[in-house]
């Protein structure tokens, strides 16, 4: 189905600029917005690939599931508070590339099925980036617009936090965990796996902690994953020349975003502006800062969240920062009942497909449209108690 979305998204956009639906000019500025990200997806990816080839991934996952002590229900606290706190002290796209691959390699040690650990990742890498700013682009653009310190920031977003997390794990374990739970009851204690090359192994830790520390100290996120990518490419090109082929780059994410970005600036300039405005209104109480979160939720899962929030944006004064951190809630919490509503939920389910993990489609988008119901009301509610 993506790669249908994809080639769909890229013959449209492309057409849009041929037919000067969308004006050269502006596709250009488009295509120059949007190199940065494409940077990021394409390097991050190939960083994911090879940090999964030189065995760290499965080291991880050992100790993890030796930290469980052979309890299922250990395991999904230990999985939930990993993805949690990984996502929003770093980014939810770090737990999309790099603690997917963790968690799916654990369920194969246990032999146990990988979807509910999978869920757990893409989840909570949407539903646990409110905190702070530095866990989502859109937070970012957020906290620039209203002018809120990050201690500011966590100060209105802690409560949402807690409520969108929350209702992530109730459900999480009612859909997914509770169901898979072994018929045994216990885990079994995996041996830890012996990488076959101790240097690649060792280049590839440094590699995922020189990605970490870029995005912790404020290198933009493209750069960091290139520099950690370039770093890994080397030491398998002096080591492991034949796990380096061309299938490593994502070509069909790059593609679809390309695509979805021309289409969605050519959607803008015929009315997409307008109706946002006439959806979100002018309210700035406890209206209006539903109405916002219901459309950025929905504009999310049709488009993309950036997209989105910035359309979203546009029509939302500056002074109203209620309705703005709604709107966030939004397009965070609700991307999650279609597989491109977010570029977190692109690369975990391009992660899924190369393990070979089979993501049954249509319980993803039900199970993942009422958690972005509840969660986005959960939320929205929480940030209306800490006015």
């Amino acid at each position: 189905m993506l790669d249908l979305v994809a080639v769909g998204l890229a013959l449209t956009g492309a057409g849009c600029v041929a037919t000067g639906l969308l004006p050269g000019a502006e596709a250009t500025a488009t295509l120059a917005r949007i190199v940065p990200l494409l940077l990021f997806l394409g390097t991050v990816v190939v960083l994911a690939e090879l940090t999964a080839a030189a065995g760290v991934f499965d080291v991880l996952a050992a100790r993890l599931a030796t930290a469980a002590r052979g309890s299922w229900a250990a395991l999904f606290a230990l999985c939930v508070g990993f993805a949690s706190v990984t996502t929003a002290t770093l980014n939810l796209d770090t737990t999309a590339v790099l603690l997917t691959p963790v968690l799916l390699a654990l369920a194969r040690s246990l032999a146990v099925p990988a979807l509910p650990l999978a869920m757990t990742t893409v989840w909570l890498a949407n539903t646990a980036s409110l905190l702070l700013p530095v866990a989502n682009l859109t937070n970012i653009l957020a906290a620039d617009r209203i002018g809120l310190t990050p201690v500011a920031y966590a100060g209105r977003m802690w409560l949402p936090q807690l409520a969108a997390v929350a209702v992530t794990m109730v459900l999480l374990w009612y859909w997914y965990w509770r169901p898979a739970r072994p018929a045994s009851g216990d885990l079994p204690r995996p041996e830890r796996p012996v990488p076959a090359d101790r240097v690649l192994h060792h280049v590839a830790v440094a590699a995922c902690l020189l990605f970490v520390v870029g995005i912790l100290v404020g290198v933009p996120i493209g750069v960091a994953s290139g520099a950690a990518a370039g770093v890994l490419v080397l030491a398998f090109g002096l080591r492991a020349r034949r796990a380096l082929r061309p299938a490593l780059v994502p070509w069909r994410l790059l593609v679809l975003v390309t695509g979805l970005f021309l289409v969605v600036g050519t959607i803008g300039r015929y009315g997409l502006h307008d109706l946002m405005a006439a959806l979100v209104g002018t309210d700035a109480g406890a209206v209006g800062a539903v109405r916002a979160a219901a459309v950025g939720g929905l504009a999310a899962n049709l488009v993309n969240n950036l997209p989105a929030y910035v359309a979203g944006e546009a029509v939302v004064g500056a002074s109203d920062t209620t309705v703005l951190l709604a709107l966030l809630i939004g397009v965070n919490v609700g991307p999650l009942a279609t597989p491109w509503a977010s570029l977190a939920t692109l690369i975990w389910y391009e992660r899924c497909r190369a393990a070979g993990v089979r993501i049954p489609l249509g319980r993803f988008c039900a199970t993942g449209a009422v958690l972005a119901l509840v969660g986005t009301a959960a939320g929205v509610g929480a940030l209306l108690l800490v006015r």
